[in-house]
């Protein structure tokens, strides 16, 4: 069974941090496309971040370059978000998603094969 099963997240005061990650089982991660979304209340999904192997390429949001990184760990088929600098706009519900992408961009949702349960993050003091 094809999943993706997150964790992380929570309440951070702006300019913390936080760490979240992504544990993928049913498929191996290293052949996949990798990609985090998020969702603020009452806005649209939104791309925050994009990691290829295959074609070696990091892409992020201008809301978040500088301060977000993408990463994965392929031996332990787990991926990460880490999150410096955070801000009170930065407050949403965040997704890891992986797959192959065939014919669609690294921020069309429907892009992707699976998709995490969310995790709640909180920036305010």
């Amino acid at each position: 069974q094809v999943q993706l099963v997150q964790s992380g997240g929570g309440l951070v005061q702006p300019g913390g941090s936080l760490r979240l990650s992504c544990t993928a089982s049913g498929f191996t991660l290293h052949n996949h496309a990798i990609a985090w979304f998020r969702q603020a209340p009452g806005k649209e999904r939104e791309a925050v971040s994009y990691n290829s192997n295959t074609y070696d390429t990091t892409d992020y949001a201008d809301s978040v370059k500088g301060r977000f990184t993408i990463s994965r760990d392929n031996t332990r088929n787990i991926m990460y978000l880490q999150m410096n600098s955070l801000k009170p706009e930065d407050t949403a519900v965040y997704y890891c998603v992986a797959g192959l992408l065939y014919g669609a961009y690294w921020y069309e949702w429907d892009g992707y094969d699976a998709w995490g349960q969310g995790t709640l993050v909180t920036v305010s003091s």
